[in-house]
């Protein structure tokens, strides 16, 4: 192999260790992403509950000075009606106070209401993109997950296939030689049947002679016979 190519060799490897490095990087920054904006959001949460409480309290004191301004209002007509026109003015004075306060209040009423549904809004917004975000991250570490379960399971099945072809040569061996010890007995047999005279018998009784038997009953009785004739 050329200088040239074990250089290119060494640098796609250099590169592919830099990839996945940087690719693990990036999931740790991901995660330490999602962390940070889940903890922004809480923070925006308990901001948006303090902005809400002050719109509460700022909506009683409008609904209170309302109140005090119909009461007011109608204490100074009732005075006008009596002909007191001094307490009938103190009245009149003491609506025109409350709405100035009023106008105030409104409009710090207004503002926070204002603030508490801009705040809802992005909330909202904010919240359905970090869950997008960690629907992404979650698909993408299930992905490498099951691709690298995928790889392992491949190399273990390379590796069982072969461990199971090694068995099994090993075990034709093991029959080949049982075959062989088998043939070895047999003919060892055979051989001590030979020395014994067995093999002889054997062959008589194959042709239906009975070597060393019993003769027969018609037999038996001719060599009577032919022995009383003798005498």
């Amino acid at each position: 192999m050329s200088l040239k190519r074990i250089w290119n060799a060494l640098r796609g490897a250099t590169n592919e260790g830099l990839e996945a490095v940087a690719d693990s990087q990036s999931m740790r920054i991901l995660d330490q992403e999602m962390r940070d904006a889940k903890s922004e959001l809480e923070a925006c949460d308990r901001n948006l509950t303090t902005i809400m409480a002050k719109r509460k309290l700022a909506q009683t004191k409008v609904e209170s000075l309302t109140s005090d301004i119909d009461t007011y209002t109608n204490h100074a007509v009732a005075a006008s009606e009596k002909n007191d026109e001094a307490l009938a003015l103190e009245c009149a004075e003491r609506v025109a106070n409350l709405e100035v306060q009023l106008a105030t209040e409104q409009e710090i009423y207004n503002s926070y209401l204002s603030t508490e549904t801009s705040l809802k809004t992005n909330i909202a917004k904010a919240k359905a993109s970090v869950k997008r975000l960690g629907i992404q991250i979650d698909q993408v570490k299930a992905t490498e997950s099951l691709q690298k379960a995928q790889v392992a399971g491949s190399s273990h099945h390379v590796g069982a296939n072969s461990k199971v072809k090694t068995a099994l040569d090993s075990l034709e061996r093991i029959k080949e030689k049982q075959a062989l010890r088998s043939a070895e007995l047999s003919a060892a047999e055979e051989l001590a049947a030979e020395d014994n005279g067995s093999c002889l018998d054997e062959k008589l009784k194959q042709a239906g002679i009975e070597p060393g038997g019993q003769s027969s009953g018609s037999d038996k009785l001719k060599q009577i016979l032919a022995q009383k004739q003798a005498k």
